[in-house]
């Protein structure tokens, strides 16, 4: 496989906490893990015909051994995985023959694993998943795929996906669990009501919960994970969305400890810690208890897609991100069909400064989802590419590659319908034409931004909204139109009480941050140094003590960073190349960060620090003639 990581395996103690295992070569080993196929043939005198199955071969085994660890499952009645057409006999099999598949699919280097048939015969890449259940062959294969899609955040195609296996056996009362399962979104709306299922969501997830407990459920096993989603839908009258998660995480917890066998309940374990993990908790407690789950499945299944997936989500965070690296460059070939696994290795590459790695993954994202939805909904734009759009355009402005990133804001404009109105792609309406002028510190252009397209539900999403109005607020500040930047100032307070009201705390406490970096700015431009020194250090401090969501490559602008702004503005380079570092730590590699503290080394005296910001500035100005890396390095007279 091309550009798996070749970093060593090694404990890291994270932040003081318990010491996690990452084993980043059994990813280098993917792909022969999924080469070596063996057929096996059983016999068993209770059973019509001759049964055959095909499995993977681990590295130093054999077709044989392959084949005698079905043959075991086949004889033992606690078995829980599903063979030889989801049969029930459990003893009497004997094991006919063992042969290599040499015409199976097999993942070549930097090429996709093998993957599930689609459409028209067409081979797509989920990655692999091994979900027993006892429903027919026939909706066996349909649920192992659907499966797939849910542990790429899909969850569109899913619920689709489970509603066809419904189909294709009435009584499969799990493809109902996977309906419910893909209208609740964990790592999506953790602390971030405006993400969470909608009123409709919510009752078509409660129903297809309701059908799956009613049914006539064949395993205890099964049982238990119905019962684990139905704890999420089942209080009609619980309106928050936190508590239901939690009702979720616990009950998960309960299946995983119940089925220690099942990988499938410690994956949806790890993902239920995901989605109650607090933003302020700077321990990530939860978060490495779900790595450290994730990583006993990874030997035993290095292409499960969730696993991947849920290893770059636990990691997503400035101190941990580099664990992640493995998986992130993992998870993109793991799952080499799905627009969201080709997006999500950007978190990390953002987190790492890795520009053109989240160009490219970006690139592929977008253009993989606006083939899917031109398929799907003509005429619609999807959310998963104005996602992946986002994070584009944050990547091309830190390589100061503006051009492009005037393509990615032209493209956005032209949006008019969208697959989904969602949080997600509301976040990118708004965030990828103000970053495109707050990058640029075009004050002007960012005082004068509107909200756009008109018709888009801006008032279902608040802090969305926001965006914009921090922009026009701080681009009126700093160009001198302090009627404009009071106006933006008085919207981001109306919105803040909102969400204040709707008990939004986490986003609530994003436009606090906000208010506070404009009224700096109003201040400064009014003569009032040391108010603005004090509310733009309050905004970095409160914005220290939380992380960004995960919907957003970062802040417009970090509030430390414009901090150091305003303080070398003020004329204090060596405090403002403090903040500047300080700033680079949690968001490295930002252009205007590394021009900043340039100029304050310079300002300061500190030579040796200003020749090593201006070789990497110049590193920058040669990768896309980025002209303002170029700029900072040799400023005009």
């Amino acid at each position: 496989m091309k550009r798996i990581s070749c970093l060593r395996p090694r404990a890291v103690a994270i932040l003081g906490g318990p010491l996690i295992l990452i084993t980043s070569t059994l990813w280098a080993t993917a792909a022969e893990s999924s080469a070596a196929r063996a057929v096996c043939a059983f016999s068993n005198p209770s059973f019509a015909g001759q049964c055959k199955e095909t499995t993977d071969v681990r590295p130093g085994s054999s077709p044989r051994k392959a084949c005698e660890e079905i043959l075991a499952c086949l004889n033992n009645a606690a078995c829980i995985k599903s063979y030889c057409e989801a049969t029930t006999i459990r003893q009497g099999w004997a094991l006919d023959s063992a042969t290599a598949a040499e015409d199976a699919p097999k993942a070549a280097p930097g090429e996709a694993p093998p993957g599930h048939e689609h459409a028209a015969g067409e081979t797509e890449a989920l990655g692999a998943v091994d979900f027993p259940v006892s429903c027919s062959a026939a909706a066996q294969g349909k649920f192992q795929r659907a499966v797939a899609l849910l542990h790429s955040f899909w969850y569109g195609e899913a619920e689709k996906a489970f509603t066809e296996v419904t189909q294709a056996d009435p009584s499969c009362a799990m493809g109902d669990w996977g309906v419910a399962m893909s209208l609740f979104h964990p790592v999506w709306a953790a602390a971030n009501p405006t993400a969470a299922p909608s009123p409709a969501e919510m009752e078509r997830g409660r129903a297809a919960a309701e059908r799956a407990r009613a049914a006539n459920v064949k395993t205890e096993r099964e049982r238990d994970y119905i019962a684990a989603v139905h704890a999420f839908y089942q209080e009609p009258g619980i309106s928050d969305y936190a508590a239901r998660a939690l009702a979720f995480e616990k009950a998960m917890a309960q299946v995983q400890r119940r089925y220690p066998a099942d990988r499938e309940a410690a994956v949806f374990h790890a993902l239920a810690l995901l989605g109650t993990a607090w933003p302020t908790d700077k321990t990530y407690a939860k978060q490495k208890e779900a790595a450290g789950i994730l990583n006993t499945v990874l030997p035993g299944a290095p292409l499960h897609p969730g696993v991947a997936h849920y290893l770059i989500h636990s990691f997503d965070y400035p101190d941990l991100a580099e664990l992640a690296l493995p998986a992130a460059r993992a998870y993109a070939q793991i799952a080499a069909s799905s627009p969201h696994a080709q997006h999500m290795p950007s978190h990390i590459f953002t987190r790492l400064a890795l520009w053109d790695e989240s160009i490219q993954s970006n690139l592929a994202s977008a253009a993989m989802a606006k083939k899917h939805v031109e398929e799907t909904q003509a005429g619609s734009a999807s959310f998963d590419q104005l996602h992946a759009l986002d994070y584009l355009a944050y990547a091309y402005l830190q390589e100061g590659r503006d051009s492009d990133a005037k393509r990615v804001v032209d493209e956005i404009s032209t949006v008019e319908r969208l697959d989904q109105q969602n949080f997600a792609s509301a976040y990118a309406l708004a965030a990828v034409p103000a970053r495109y002028t707050l990058e640029r510190h075009q004050w002007p252009e960012a005082a004068a931004l509107a909200l756009r397209p008109t018709a888009f539900p801006w008032p279902r999403f608040r802090s969305a909204e926001a965006l914009t109005h921090f922009a026009r607020g701080l681009g009126g500040a700093r160009s001198g139109n302090l009627e404009a930047a009071r106006s933006g100032l008085e919207r981001l307070e109306a919105i803040h009480a909102g969400l204040l009201e709707a008990r939004d705390g986490y986003w609530a406490g994003q436009v606090k941050i906000q208010q506070l970096e404009v009224g700096a700015w109003i201040a400064r431009a009014e003569g009032q140094p040391g108010e603005a020194r004090k509310l733009m250090r309050a905004a970095a401090d409160l914005e220290d003590a939380t992380e960004k969501h995960p919907v957003t490559p970062g802040s417009l602008l970090p509030a430390r960073e414009l901090l150091a702004d305003l303080l070398l503005d003020l004329g204090e380079p060596g405090p403002a190349l403090t903040e500047y570092e300080a700033s680079m730590k949690v968001a490295p590699g930002r252009l205007n960060s590394l021009a900043g503290a340039l100029h304050a080394a310079e300002g300061s005296g500190d030579c040796a620090r200003a020749a090593a910001l201006r070789a990497k500035l110049e590193g920058l100005s040669a990768k896309g003639g980025g002209a303002r890396a170029m700029a900072a390095v040799h400023p005009g007279p």
